[in-house]
């Protein structure tokens, strides 16, 4: 299948538009309307991809792992999902247009996939007794943009992507259901992982990466207000709701990390000038 290369070319005019490198990985430099734009312009040409969302917690273990660059450089599409980066880019005068949520994504492309009857399916979600997120989520989607076609809420098993049975299972409803659009909360990386694997069933789908996205949608977590969103300081809610789980990750690896990037930034600038 012919990899989909959307990109590289402005809205108004036929200028080349390249990535922006921030903490060393490329960002493309666009908004959450060019985002969804370039996926809609792919899937109706037969071209899938692969969307990822780097934050400063994503843009830590990257530094720290060249698989993990690999898998965000090989990606079709890379959006600036942490207001750090954002705020580095224009330090570094190279400036993102917004901060492009994969927690926004799902709600815009969804909108964008009801128009135009793209087949929409979920996987992922985290089980709370016996509720499933993922259905939840997808009854929700629904509801809020009639016509939508969701052919598949998966919520599968601990350790299911190693146990061949539960695979062969997930791989069996995939190709039945033949989404055009995936929406995979798993965490990074193993949603990058997990994707890899389902491209090869589904080489012309879409594939984004939304990690807590599907809970959020489903009521079983509680995002961030919006002011919150705006001002960067989504993480401090996230921090507050879920201490025991986010307190290393954030205070002792992501905190240094954009330290890092805004002084890197402004390195950068200075070099510019």
């Amino acid at each position: 299948m012919e990899r989909f290369d959307p990109s590289r070319r402005g809205e108004s005019d036929n200028a080349v538009v390249t990535r922006i490198r921030l903490g060393g990985i490329g960002i493309d430099p666009v908004s959450e309307r060019q985002a969804v734009e370039r996926v809609l312009a792919a899937i109706e040409i037969g071209c899938g991809g692969q969307v990822v969302t780097p934050n400063v917690d994503i843009l830590a273990a990257a530094r720290r792992s060249r698989e993990l660059r690999t898998i965000i450089e090989d990606s079709d599409l890379v959006v600036a999902d942490g207001a750090p980066l954002v705020w580095a880019s224009r330090v570094a005068a190279t400036p993102l247009p917004e901060r492009v949520a994969g927690s926004d994504l799902v709600w815009s492309l969804s909108e964008a996939a009801a128009t135009r009857g793209l087949r929409i399916a979920l996987l992922g979600g985290t089980p709370d007794g016996t509720a499933r997120p993922t259905e939840r989520a997808a009854e929700i989607l629904e509801t809020r943009y009639p016509g939508l076609k969701v052919v598949g809420a998966w919520c599968p098993p601990m350790g299911f992507d190693r146990d061949e049975t539960h695979w062969r299972a997930l791989v069996d409803r995939f190709e039945a259901a033949a989404p055009d659009l995936v929406y995979v909360g798993l965490g990074f990386p193993k949603q990058e992982h997990v994707i890899a694997r389902l491209r090869t069933v589904a080489p012309r789908a879409w594939f984004l990466g939304c990690g807590a996205s599907i809970d959020f949608i489903a009521g079983f977590r509680r995002r961030a207000p919006e002011w919150m969103r705006r001002t960067g300081t989504e993480w401090l809610f996230r921090l507050a709701s879920e201490p025991r789980r986010l307190a290393r990750r954030y205070l002792l690896d992501d905190v240094p990390e954009a330290l890092r990037l805004l002084a890197s930034a402004v390195a950068a600038r200075r070099r510019h000038h």
